[in-house]
């Protein structure tokens, strides 16, 4: 027995799932999300940059971390609880930061699920999410848009920025034809291998 030995991998269940679910507070999740979208909408742009793309970092290495020792349970419950409120929270949105807020919530939601059966997957999709995320903030800063209304008008001032806003919108949706759509495709067809769906 050795003393003063602390490893992440060294956790009971109960501590695994205390500390998940804190992670998953902290990045965000359902049904602990409440704090993100009004967060995300009090803050400039340039330190949502930071909140949803830097600040998401450390937690997730985390998660990857504990991926061989989380509860299923858990972590499918605030995945799915996740994918749905983001998609129902964004449905009806015109602030953009919300809209991303909200996206936040879905994306990550994904990642959880598919975390216990390929961590390289999830990795694979926090990166894509950390790339749209940054290019979606980092083009609203500069047209200095936080509405929907205020994309619409500056088409005539950055027809290439506004349309590359619209794209980057639509993939964060998931559509087919867009990047956005890959690691949602990915997840699901490893779901189905996993005999999860």
């Amino acid at each position: 027995w050795k003393t003063g030995e602390w490893g992440i991998l060294s956790l009971l269940d109960p501590s695994t799932t205390t500390l998940s679910i804190a992670l998953m507070m902290k990045l965000g999740l359902a049904p602990m999300h409440f704090w993100m979208p009004e967060v995300l909408q009090g803050i400039p742009l340039s330190t949502g940059l930071v909140l949803s793309t830097w600040q998401k970092i450390a937690p997730m290495s985390l998660l990857f971390q504990l991926s061989e020792m989380i509860n299923i349970y858990v972590v499918t419950i605030i995945g799915l609880t996740s994918i749905l409120v983001g998609g129902w929270g964004g449905i009806s949105q015109t602030q953009l930061r919300k809209i991303l807020a909200f996206s936040s919530i879905g994306h990550l939601g994904w990642m959880v699920i598919i975390l216990k059966f390929s961590p390289q997957l999830m990795i694979f999709n926090f990166i894509i999410y950390i790339i749209m995320t940054a290019t979606m903030f980092l083009s609203l800063m500069t047209i200095n848009a936080t509405k929907m209304s205020e994309i619409s008008i500056s088409w005539s001032k950055s027809p290439v920025l506004t349309a590359t806003i619209m794209l980057t919108l639509l993939s964060l949706a998931g559509l087919p034809p867009l990047t956005g759509f890959s690691p949602k495709l990915l997840i699901i067809l490893e779901l189905v291998k996993q005999n999860t769906l």
